[in-house]
């Protein structure tokens, strides 16, 4: 494994990624195109089934004011394991391996799922644009 006091000079380098293409680290604007796709689809899809309404208020709304970002846990954590990332993350191109490559397994998309709906862990990134729930996870978004 590469030495990880190493200055990066591309998002990637230190963990033996390459700079682009196939394998490397997926970068912001896929990341968030992939969440809004994801995002979206999970709104229509409560909208369908639990008939969500986004302008009610809190006191009218009750629970199925959180029924998209339920579905959208749902979402990830049934497709990492079995597709290798989530509905949009397939759409942009990119996948969901371990650190060292392979598949994610069934726990790991769990984890980082709901590290990701708590918001924080994913907004905190280091040189290698691997946000706190994937660190925690031990997994890498890269480009298929």
């Amino acid at each position: 494994m590469p030495d990880p006091t190493t200055e990066n000079t591309y998002p990637g380098e230190r963990l033996g990624r390459p700079a682009t293409g196939s394998g490397s680290v997926a970068r912001f604007g896929r990341r968030i195109v992939a969440l809004i796709i994801d995002y979206t689809a999970a709104g229509v899809i409560a909208t369908a089934f639990f008939g969500y309404d986004q302008f009610a208020l809190p006191a009218e709304a009750g629970l199925s004011m959180f029924s998209p970002l339920v579905v959208f846990a749902i979402l990830q954590v049934l497709f990492i394991p079995t597709i290798g990332g989530s509905p949009g993350h397939r759409i942009v191109g990119l996948r969901l391996v371990l650190l060292g490559g392979g598949w994610a397994g069934l726990w790991r998309p769990i984890v980082r799922t709901l590290l990701l709906l708590v918001v924080i862990p994913a907004l905190i990134w280091d040189a290698d644009q691997r946000g706190l729930h994937d660190k925690a996870a031990g997994t890498i978004l890269i480009r298929a």
